[in-house]
């Protein structure tokens, strides 16, 4: 495994990666892209400004879930979404973890469980309510563990 600065430096080239692969297929003038890290402040984010906030795969490395949703709520204008998709807690609880090949080897990334309550609360806590909740399973496979929780909810 790599140590917290190797690991930062993999993190933000995949950032930028990933970045550039949603401009090539998302070129709407209303849409923008940020990379910045989710555990500071959003120096780009408007108050009250965003129809949507999407946060996908990062919130199971925080050990908290509040801070994103206070500042992902004060982002959101009335009406907004924010959408979070995460590794279902119940993969965590079987030891999955997110892991990433690299020239060094696999490395495996730092990871906190948070339950599936503790999102829905986090939520309720900045102010949002929950409009959708789905479990996506490896193959549709739904005889195993979901993979994904993905969550959808809007700011009154």
């Amino acid at each position: 495994m790599a140590g917290a600065a190797g690991t930062a430096a993999y993190s933000s080239r995949f950032s930028e990666h990933m970045l550039q692969k949603a401009k090539e297929k998302i070129s709407a003038p209303n849409v923008h892209f940020f990379q910045a890290d989710i555990s500071e402040e959003w120096g780009f984010a408007r108050q009250g400004g965003y129809d949507l906030v999407s946060v996908s795969l990062v919130l199971e490395h925080l050990p908290a879930l509040e801070p994103v949703f206070q500042k992902a709520a004060a982002a959101l204008q009335p009406g907004g979404r924010l959408y979070v998709g995460e590794l279902h807690p119940f993969k965590q609880y079987s030891g999955s973890k997110a892991r990433f090949d690299a020239a060094e080897g696999t490395q495996v990334l730092s990871c906190f469980t948070h339950h599936v309550s503790d999102f829905t609360e986090a939520a309720r806590q900045a102010g949002l309510e929950l409009l959708v909740l789905r479990e996506y399973f490896d193959q549709e496979d739904r005889a195993g563990l979901p993979r994904i929780l993905a969550l959808l909810f809007r700011k009154p």
